[in-house]
């Protein structure tokens, strides 16, 4: 009996410890953002404004673009929350993060982002235009300067937030040769900084714990009222809704062959998506621009009838 129980009490082999190999590079993918992988769906703005979207040259190198600018904001996101892990430890949600939870070593999220931000610029070099590869390297440079002191900076950080969607629509342009408008630049541009301030307006609005949590979590916070992003976002919104309307007015209000003026008449859908989205920066829950459309099933629909005008009235049907 008492063999017995030695051999009872003995330890084991060591069991397989399930997915533990994985954590890391589940990690760093989660670190990576894939549901804010989306936002780079932008780079097909311009072909698709141009009309120049569906030709197997168009789609290829677009499809090139949209990997090359998703492995940039992914250093982009590695390099920062390795930078951050120390503040997002005391923020409510993301606490959860991978580097701040300590699923990734600070020195990894390090290295895995710092060398995506070499590789793509370098891929942008060899498989697009010298243009793209400029665009995409400046992108690079812009954020990292973000996270190092920018994002300390009033008002300059809601600027290169801006500038990083700009770009991501701007991109794809460049990549195909594609001219871009100024109507575009302006209501691309004002359209992101509408999105932007009314995130930075809700995070402001949330955080009620006082001066020394909002420091915390995100510094400017501090410095920033409630009442002057309030002004950016409506400024913003504004701005954008007027660039537009001149755009879609510049024919002269006619259907130039089509069956409708579908250029006038998606004004509507474009100003009820503005003023869907401004429901939500009024209440200081706009979070994520992706998160606040693919939430909204209205704003969702507005959106889609839009694409839908819109791309009839490049395509003059």
């Amino acid at each position: 009996m008492a063999e017995r129980a030695a051999l009872l009490e003995r330890p084991g082999p060591p069991q397989p410890s399930g997915p533990r190999p994985l954590a890391l590079p589940l990690g760093l993918l989660k670190t990576a953002r894939p549901r804010q992988w989306v936002k780079n769906v932008l780079v097909v703005a311009a072909p698709a404004a141009a009309g120049e979207l569906f030709s197997r040259h168009s789609l290829s190198q677009l499809a090139i673009v949209f990997a090359l600018f998703t492995a940039a904001a992914s250093a982009v996101y590695l390099i920062n929350d390795a930078r951050d892990a120390d503040a997002d430890r005391a923020h409510p949600t993301k606490c959860r993060r991978p580097v701040a939870a300590g699923q990734v070593p600070v020195p990894v999220a390090y290295a895995v982002g710092g060398l995506l931000a070499v590789l793509a610029p370098t891929a942008a070099a060899a498989l697009c235009t010298p243009l793209t590869a400029a665009l995409l390297a400046a992108y690079v440079v812009m954020q990292l300067a973000y996270c190092v002191s920018l994002k300390h900076v009033l008002v300059v950080d809601l600027a290169v937030v801006t500038t990083g969607f700009l770009m991501r629509a701007m991109i794809g342009g460049l990549a195909l040769g594609i001219p871009l408008s100024r109507w575009f630049l302006i209501t691309t541009g004002f359209g992101a900084l509408f999105m932007v301030s009314a995130k930075r307006y809700s995070e402001a609005v949330q955080m009620s714990g006082g001066a020394e949590k909002l420091g915390a979590t995100r510094a400017l916070l501090t410095e920033y009222t409630t009442g002057y992003l309030r002004f950016v976002w409506q400024l913003a919104a504004g701005v954008a809704v007027l660039a537009y309307c001149l755009w879609a007015m510049e024919s002269g209000g006619t259907a130039n062959g089509s069956l409708l003026p579908w250029r006038q008449l998606s004004m509507a859908a474009f100003v009820l998506a503005v003023l869907r989205y401004a429901v939500f920066a009024d209440r200081g829950t706009a979070g994520e621009p992706e998160d606040v459309v693919l939430r909204d099933r209205a704003l969702a629909v507005i959106g889609v009838v839009w694409l839908a005008m819109y791309g009839l009235a490049v395509a003059d049907w």
